[in-house]
């Protein structure tokens, strides 16, 4: 063949073609598909793929719309179910008892998960105070998981009491059923605490309050008693008081309503923040203050004929009389506070009849040193502070000056002075114990604080005396009856209201006489005028219930 001569294609089959197939061939691999011929799918078979490809796929957009769109929220929420799902452990808040390891405040499993308060009632609230609860919203869920202490002790000691919550983990399927679940973190409970209060004094001056407020009828009262060495308080009463059961669980709605709307205001913490005129009960302390500026020998007399007469200088015949509640004739320093002679503290307040007075600014200086205008530190929310007139607060408040009278009237514990009824326990531990300011405290075991007082210890030793012959033969004689209480008091009557038509009273006292342990203070607020029956019906009340069931606190032996 020449070359560029075109080879023409024959159209004959030659033999060998005729008889080629797979079984004449000793090579070949049948899947590798070879001898076949090849021939293009038609067009139908890419049609139905499509469309069977795009039925599939508006299915699934079908019920993906379905399980988004129309429902949804219900799979989302059983979605929500199906896991693990943190649950709190409350905390079970520490208990609070009293010296003696009574129970004063202890926890019972509660409907609700968390454990309940239950408070000793009645006469304990106001000093132990109440919690808030846990809080749920409307879907069942806690926004507020804490028992919290709103008032008393409950707040007072909140990081002592007060445990931390653990977590547990529940795990649930869709249909809310729990399939495990294990703690996360477990609980830690608060401490206990131990007050200084012992719940036997706190009841018997509780039931003594009470009953005579009650009775007479007074508007309130309040008694305190406390170790004149370390400062625990022993008995914190307040009278009337709210429940702290009710007020911590928030119901009946009408009896915490009536608490708001109760003239004799069951909130006010009346020992601790309650201001009363104190009267006569200031007299030891403006006596004894006397003496150590040596205004006054203790042995010189001064004649109560029952007043004394101030010249009026713009009307002769007229002058400004001050009245003592009766005529004690001569009386010393020692009788004075035993009779509680006005006449006497008059005299040695403003000065009269040639002898010299301690005046106003002396007086006011008296009042600071027994602590009867500054905070005693106790371990409460809102204490009260002591007020004493002086002729600035006068001119400020009236527009008016200082006039001789009142002097006279502040030298009695009158005019516009105030203390709290633990400011008084505390000037009367002082003078029990040779001139120490102890702190208040609520705290079994605290340690003891205090500071002196800058005054002749004779001094005090003859407040001391003069206390004692109150009891013995003068205005506080209605204790001494009580042979083994063997105390040393001072009574005090405040009068009040624009015609001197209400009377607070008071006792102050310590015992035993001889080695002074205990000092206490009882004020009953706002009874009509010429009431007789106050605070020494009160301490005698309390004191014979004492000796039923503590003797312990006057040297007697314990009962079984």
């Amino acid at each position: 063949m020449k070359w560029g001569t075109r080879r023409k294609r024959s159209l004959e089959i030659a033999p060998d073609e005729i008889f080629l197939d797979s079984y004449n061939i000793p090579d070949f691999d049948q899947g590798r598909l070879e001898g076949r011929l090849e021939k293009p799918l038609p067009g139908r078979v890419y049609a139905g793929l499509f469309a069977v490809v795009a039925l599939i796929f508006i299915a699934l957009v079908a019920q993906a719309a379905n399980l988004g769109i129309v429902q949804g929220e219900k799979y989302a929420a059983q979605s929500e179910r199906n896991r693990l799902r943190p649950e709190v452990l409350f905390a079970q808040r520490g208990a609070i008892v009293d010296r003696k390891g009574i129970p004063l405040v202890q926890n019972v499993p509660g409907a609700d998960g968390y454990p309940d308060r239950v408070y000793r009632t009645p006469g304990f609230s106001m000093l132990l105070g109440y919690v808030s609860y846990p809080k749920k919203d409307s879907s069942g869920f806690y926004y507020d998981t804490e028992i919290k202490g709103l008032a008393g002790a409950e707040l007072e000691f909140e990081d002592e009491l007060s445990g931390e919550n653990g977590t547990l983990l529940v795990e649930e399927n869709a249909l809310g059923k729990i399939q495990s679940q294990g703690s996360v973190r477990q609980p830690v409970q608060g401490q206990n605490v131990t007050l200084s209060i012992d719940f036997r004094a706190q009841e018997a001056f509780y039931n003594a309050v009470k009953e005579l407020a009650d009775r007479i009828p007074y508007q309130g009262g309040a008694a305190v008693m406390i170790d004149i060495h370390t400062g625990e308080v022993h008995a914190l009463v307040s009278y009337p008081e709210y429940n702290s059961n009710i007020l911590s669980k928030g119901r009946p709605a009408d009896v915490i309503s009536g608490y708001l709307s109760d003239f004799r205001q069951p909130y006010l913490n009346r020992p601790v923040s309650g201001l009363y005129t104190p009267g006569s009960i200031v007299k030891p302390m403006i006596a004894a203050g006397a003496y150590s500026d040596r205004i006054i020998s203790a042995e010189k007399e001064i004649v109560s004929t029952g007043s004394i007469s101030i010249p009026n200088v713009y009307d002769p015949s007229n002058p400004t009389v001050f009245r003592d509640w009766k005529a004690h004739g001569g009386t010393d320093m020692r009788r004075a506070i035993a009779v509680s002679s006005d006449v006497y503290f008059y005299t040695i307040g403003g000065g009269f009849a040639g002898q010299k007075g301690l005046g106003i600014e002396r007086l006011a200086h008296w009042y600071r040193s027994f602590g009867f205008t500054s905070p005693t530190g106790i371990e409460v929310n809102g204490e009260g502070t002591g007020f004493v007139p002086t002729p600035d607060w006068k001119e400020k408040t009236y527009d008016e000056p200082w006039r001789i009278g009142n002097t006279f009237h502040t030298a009695i514990g009158q005019y516009a002075v105030q203390i709290t009824p633990l400011e008084a326990v505390r000037a009367t531990a002082a003078i029990a114990n040779g001139g120490k300011l102890v702190r208040p405290t609520l705290v079994m075991g605290a340690p003891p604080e205090s500071q002196s007082i800058e005054i002749d210890p004779e001094a005090l030793r003859i407040a001391r005396e003069g206390m004692r012959m109150s009891i013995t033969e003068g205005t506080s004689i209605g204790l001494n009856d009580l042979s083994y209480l063997r105390a040393a008091g001072k009574t005090g009557t405040a009068q009040l209201g624009a015609n001197n038509e209400w009377y607070n009273t008071w006792l102050v006292g310590f015992f035993p006489y001889d080695n002074p342990k205990y000092a206490f203070a009882v004020v009953m607020e706002r009874a009509p005028a010429g009431t007789a029956i106050g605070g020494v019906y009160v301490a005698h009340q309390a004191f014979s219930a004492l000796r039923q069931t503590a003797p312990e606190y006057f040297g007697l032996p314990a009962n079984d």
